[in-house]
């Protein structure tokens, strides 16, 4: 059975760190903003494993006129428990907490491989790659709610 609830943040190194942070060390999983009041981290359990995250921060990006905005950051899911769709079922609970909270758009930099992902649930890339130092090709993408 599967459910997603809210989590310290903390708990997503789990999954951050073999994921989104290969090799590196537990410090490079810690974001700035983590530990805000306004930050929500979001943990998918299947039989009560963790197995997938995903971190909602309250953040303006300028390039978009709407005045409330989240930008989802760290979603990420342990690789054996990939392809199931728990990454489309995290995103799903991050828009419907959006739109309960009132947020407008939801922004994120996607790496380069998850583009298409992210496609096929209506998000839409803006602008040119871009690299992000130690992680790799990014796009920005968003989508209004």
């Amino acid at each position: 059975m599967i459910t997603i609830k809210e989590i310290p943040s903390k708990e997503t190194y789990a999954v951050r760190q073999p994921v989104l942070r290969k090799g590196k060390p537990i410090e490079s999983c810690i974001f700035d903003g983590d530990d805000l009041e306004t930050t929500h981290h979001f943990g998918l359990f299947d039989d009560e494993n963790l197995t997938g995250i995903i971190s909602l921060f309250e953040k303006i990006n300028p390039i978009f006129a709407e005045r409330n905005q989240a930008q989802i950051r760290g979603m990420a899911v342990l690789e054996n428990h990939q392809k199931k769709g728990f990454g489309e079922a995290l995103v799903k609970h991050c828009e419907t907490y959006c739109n309960e909270n009132k947020v407008d758009l939801i922004w994120f930099n996607a790496r380069t491989a998850a583009v298409g992902f992210y496609q096929k649930m209506n998000y839409q890339p803006q602008g040119d790659a871009f690299d992000i130092k130690d992680v790799g090709e990014h796009y920005l993408m968003f989508k209004k709610l």
